[in-house]
């Protein structure tokens, strides 16, 4: 990894950057809510999905806490008890309104929360750009923080948003968009690796979070990657020979959650008139057979690789495979929101950023002496480092500034409505 120089560092955390990134930032999120009518903010269709409204108020809370709050002496908050109602897990601020009853809060109405997101940026701005030396020193990263931490949530935003949709047998539409034309899929190759000694994590040269860290060695066995993602017409062939009715594939836990909820298919596929369809955020249609396949869980990636008689990846492998591939794809920047068929070359990996979160087969576990962040943002990652699996390279909904090799991203195994997707190994 390229090491970054004193200015660049000084560039990275200086007032005008990190403002120019929290403005724009916030704009965007902003533009991805536009398309929404009043009720599509407030609904919450799973514990695990956070309606529109609650996004937007929660990631102007963690600027009021962890900006505001801690180094501007004279900050007022607009409305004390929103601190309860849009704080998300952190204890060591207070004790957070209960996650599965955010849908039940019709106020703050959305307008109210509009204002509230007003007030903070403008409360945001006029520290960064007032506050003493010392204190921004300080506070730089904390605000570089915040504005990870919301394009974290502009993807929850649309992840979330298509789970709520889907609920409706309208099937609405988020945006409109045209369908891309399918590049031709070229057979799958395998790409080498050499065994060895390497290094894992990241250096501390970028933004990064602090499950990346510490940068250490590791041992990978020789092992092969396939130089692109699974196509749905690919996962189809595995569901006709029966995938998801034969146990010898699956996990003990994933057979027993296909026997529960009865998988037949990736989440939002449906059959009409004999045909498999597809909702995407810009309706349902055709599942095209050339397009990764995303919205499957671990359990189900790890079935379709033993079909295969392949495997995952570990992250490890993943990350030394990346090497210093370009960050490219077909990511949030594109407002396409769906992953797309790309060209392939058989020789050179190939969609390792972009369209889909590539499921590894390596728990979501901290690093060798790991130390997370001090106070409460210690609370951002390490307390979840159990019973999930880590996913690697964005997706579709992620922001392209967003991601990078060393990203570590974590759900549990079960979990479908993000996009998620396949990549083998051997």
């Amino acid at each position: 990894m390229t090491s970054i120089t004193e200015n660049d560092l000084t560039f990275r955390l200086s007032r005008e950057n990190l403002l120019n990134q929290f403005q724009s930032i916030r704009a965007f999120t902003h533009y991805l809510v536009e398309p929404l009518e009043t009720e599509d903010f407030v609904i919450q269709p799973m514990e695990s999905a956070s309606p529109a409204k609650w996004h937007l108020a929660h990631t102007s809370w963690f600027f009021e806490t962890f900006v505001l709050g801690k180094f501007d002496a004279s900050f007022e908050s607009m409305h004390p008890q929103y601190a309860y109602f849009f704080n998300s897990y952190y204890l060591q601020t207070g004790v957070p309104f209960t996650r599965a009853k955010r849908g039940l809060l019709s106020r703050p109405t959305v307008s109210e929360v509009f204002e509230y997101r007003e007030y903070v940026n403008e409360q945001v701005q006029s520290f960064i750009e007032n506050c003493d030396e010392n204190t921004w020193t300080e506070a730089a990263k904390v605000v570089e923080i915040g504005n990870h931490h919301e394009q974290q949530h502009q993807e929850l935003i649309l992840t979330d948003l298509k789970y709520l949709l889907a609920q409706n047998p309208l099937l609405p539409t988020y945006k409109e968009r045209e369908l891309r034309e399918s590049a031709p899929t070229n057979p799958l190759t395998w790409i080498p690796f050499d065994e060895g000694i390497v290094e894992i994590g990241n250096s501390g040269d970028e933004f990064t979070y602090d499950n990346e860290h510490p940068q250490h060695k590791t041992f990978v066995q020789q092992f092969e990657l396939a130089n692109r993602l699974i196509t749905n017409g690919e996962y189809l062939e595995f569901m006709d020979d029966g995938g998801y009715e034969r146990s010898e594939l699956w996990l003990d836990e994933g057979w027993s959650t296909v026997q529960q909820v009865q998988w037949k298919a990736p989440l939002y596929w449906f059959k009409r008139d004999g045909e498999w369809m597809n909702f995407t955020l810009s309706g349902a249609r055709k599942v095209e057979n050339e397009e990764p396949v995303t919205h499957v869980s671990y359990f189900e990636a790890d079935a379709f690789a033993r079909w295969k008689g392949c495997r995952l990846p570990t992250e490890q492998e993943w990350e030394h495979a990346c090497g210093d591939l370009e960050i490219s794809g077909n990511f949030v920047d594109d407002d396409h929101f769906h992953p797309t068929a790309t060209p392939n070359a058989p020789n050179a990996l190939t969609q390792m950023y972009g369209d889909v979160w590539e499921w590894t087969m390596s728990s979501y576990s901290p690093y060798p002496n790991y130390k997370p962040l001090p106070g409460a943002l210690g609370e951002y990652n390490g307390k979840f480092m159990a019973n999930q699996y880590v996913l690697r390279g964005g997706s579709c909904a992620t922001s392209k500034s967003h991601i990078r090799k060393t990203y570590r991203n974590f759900f549990h195994a079960n979990a479908r409505w993000q996009f998620s997707g396949i990549r083998l190994a051997r």
